[in-house]
């Protein structure tokens, strides 16, 4: 990992850091975050994002040095060393939310994945059962495509969840080391995610925070979905409840009823995330760019999507067409499930047009072109009936205006001939 990775993620984590205590709200974390970020990128001097928050006043400095010595506290081995039955090799990665571990697990001798809570973490309640969460919910599943959940427990005041090591990298690492994915390699990782997807909707489970750092790709091309913490049943109401109004997810990639904070969530919200998942695969960018998550966010909400294939015109019509209903901003106009999704996606690979898909979006564009471009509430097939039923009619009026005419000249000539 090169210096500006390692400064983007140390940053990443010193934002979080600085949210959770309270001491600035997320969008003016984020406003600081892009300024750093055209500082760094037009100037010669290197700044900090914990600098420019001294800087701007949202902390101080006693402040600084206390928040960057808790985000960096699980920087060593000690927090895992304190698990029993695993021995640890080495740091593998950090986030705002949880260290990994790489580590042999003495019993079975085998190589595991942990995750560790820090400390401060710890004290909070929310985050705890978050975490606690995602281990219930991937040992609910078992699929080639999903990280398997190995255990959950709490070691010397730490948190931490085992799961299968996974030895290899993700679509984030692919997108910012190559930029863009060739239409084929988009459609393998994207149709193994949905299989892993339906594999948990079947089981009443929804992601709600489907991304590029969240899919795994293994040395020998295998999809594994990882990170569960958001996952939640969708017959959970008193969970739903409990999060009203709330949008859990990732700006670039979350759907417009996570951002309302809709109770009724459902797998069609999975398929909107995987939708700007593949967008970003395929083109190079996030489908909607901001320089705040709230200006991202109402993005989602109002903007049209810019179609995949005017950005990348070497996509196939069918890739853009199964984006777009994915990504469609009503859900009713989406996929009615990732076993439909997956019918478009290998209909794509076989070369055959992606029917499902193609039915939606016809069915979207006369529904607005019956009314002027304006979107109203009747249901589009109606549209396409009534439209039928109005030529239909045209042989009738011919014939009626031939006749016309023909009494007409019958007259005139009996007229004359008189």
């Amino acid at each position: 990992m090169d210096s500006n990775s390692t400064r983007h993620d140390e940053d990443s984590v010193f934002a979080r850091t600085v949210i959770d205590a309270k001491l600035a709200t997320a969008d003016e974390v984020a406003t600081c975050v892009a300024e750093v970020r055209r500082i760094n990128r037009e100037g010669s001097a290197v700044i900090r994002l914990a600098e420019l928050l001294v800087e701007q006043g949202y902390i101080t400095e006693s402040q600084r040095r206390r928040l960057s010595e808790d985000s960096r506290g699980d920087t060593t081995y000690r927090p895992a060393q304190q698990i029993p039955g695993f021995q640890i090799q080495g740091k593998i990665g950090q986030g705002a939310m949880a260290t990994v571990y790489k580590a042999k697990q003495i019993s079975l001798d085998r190589i595991v994945a942990i995750k560790v809570l820090p400390k401060r973490m710890g004290e909070n309640s929310e985050f705890v059962n978050r975490f606690y969460r995602e281990g219930r919910a991937a040992a609910k599943l078992n699929h080639v495509n999903i990280v398997q959940a190995i255990d959950v427990g709490e070691a010397g005041g730490y948190h931490y969840f085992v799961m299968e090591f996974i030895d290899g990298k993700t679509v984030w690492d692919d997108l910012r080391e190559r930029g863009n994915y060739n239409e084929k390699e988009a459609l393998d990782i994207v149709t193994q995610s949905a299989q892993a997807l339906q594999h948990a909707h079947e089981r009443g489970l929804i992601h709600r925070d489907i991304k590029p750092k969240n899919i795994m790709i293994t040395k020998t091309g295998v999809v594994k979905l990882a990170d569960l913490g958001l996952a939640r049943e969708m017959s959970d109401m008193e969970a739903a409840m409990a999060e009203a109004g709330r949008a859990y997810g990732t700006p670039y990639y979350i759907s417009p009823e996570q951002i309302r904070g809709e109770v009724n969530i459902d797998l069609r919200a999975d398929i909107y995330s995987l939708g700007a998942t593949f967008y970003h695969m395929v083109t190079g960018r996030v489908p909607f760019e901001g320089n705040t998550p709230s200006a991202v966010m109402h993005k989602h909400l109002k903007e049209p999507l810019v179609p995949p294939d005017h950005l990348n015109t070497t996509l196939s019509a069918g890739v853009g067409e199964v984006i777009e209903v994915m990504m469609a901003k009503k859900r009713e106009d989406r996929y009615i499930s990732t076993k439909d999704l997956i019918m478009d996606l290998d209909a794509i690979v076989r070369g055959e047009p992606p029917l499902i898909a193609r039915s939606k979006y016809d069915q979207n564009v006369l529904h607005e072109l019956a009314v002027g471009g304006e979107t109203i509430s009747m249901p589009a097939i109606e549209v396409v009936e009534t439209r039928e039923k109005e030529y239909n009619l045209w042989p009738v009026v011919g014939i009626l205006c031939f006749l016309l005419i023909l009494s007409i000249v019958i007259n005139i000539v009996m007229i004359l001939g008189d």
